[in-house]
């Protein structure tokens, strides 16, 4: 299946599914963070939705946040892996990532295609997942697939913002029922306060780490090499191996430091 740069249309209808209540039940709220699943819930493709509110973080700062690779292997400690194969346009590039799952569960990774729009006083990233034909599926890892994954953010007025996280996700893998209910109660509401912790620090952090290079700000900062979307298509879970993780028991699993609340 081809892959499309999404256009204007894709971002708003990604908006209104971040802003609108219909079809969407609470499974968490506490603390600033609220999470919600979809009331249709696949056995197999999850799809949760996220709201934090960040209070002396300017809605700026967390698109630098989300943007740096540089910083994100400062903060994000459940990633594994992460980089940029290449750039599509001024505002889509190809990219890389893999994430620890909980022992004993198989490490997840994923290929996508991610584009981004400043929109006034909003901020919207999405992400799909893709082939590359030079990144196939890697042989520790479970191929995970991204239907559509994203983060909106909005400005609350001078140096504070909300930020959603949406994603329709195919994690691969008979996943069993514990390590679903864990994802919405315990780790979701974890991942958007690291976030939230993660920016508060950024402004200090990036003073002193080439304050002047946002390449997603910049587009002639981007020393990516270029590709062609033609080189890409679409990935779908149909095509990759499933792996049976169902038996998997939640006694089996250890948490870091870092997840302990």
């Amino acid at each position: 299946m081809a892959v499309q740069i999404p256009d204007d249309s894709v971002f708003s209808s990604f908006k209104d599914q971040c802003l609108s209540p219909d079809g969407w039940i609470s499974r968490y709220s506490k603390g600033g963070v609220t999470v919600w699943c979809q009331a249709e819930e696949s056995r197999t493709v999850q799809k949760l939705k996220m709201r934090i509110v960040c209070k002396d973080v300017a809605a700026e700062t967390l698109y630098d946040v989300l943007h740096d690779t540089s910083y994100r292997r400062k903060w994000d400690t459940n990633m594994i892996d992460t980089y940029d194969i290449g750039r599509l346009t001024a505002n889509a590039d190809v990219g890389y990532y893999s994430w620890k799952c909980p022992s004993p569960l198989k490490n997840r990774d994923f290929v996508t295609m991610r584009s981004w729009l400043p929109l006034g006083n909003d901020y919207l990233i999405i992400n799909y997942s893709v082939k590359h034909p030079q990144h196939p599926p890697k042989k520790d890892y479970v191929r995970a697939v991204s239907l559509l994954t994203g983060y909106l953010i909005q400005s609350n007025g001078a140096g504070c913002s909300t930020l959603y996280y949406l994603t329709q996700m195919d994690p691969r893998g008979s996943l069993p029922k514990w390590v679903v209910n864990r994802v919405s109660q315990f780790v979701a509401p974890k991942a958007m306060r690291k976030i939230y912790k993660a920016s508060l620090k950024y402004p200090d952090w990036k003073r002193k780490h080439s304050p002047a290079l946002k390449p997603w700000m910049f587009p002639e900062q981007n020393s990516l090499p270029s590709i062609s979307v033609g080189e890409l298509t679409l990935q779908r879970g149909d095509s990759l191996e499933n792996i049976d993780e169902s038996g998997a028991t939640e006694e089996k699993t250890h948490h870091s430091e870092d997840e302990e609340t």
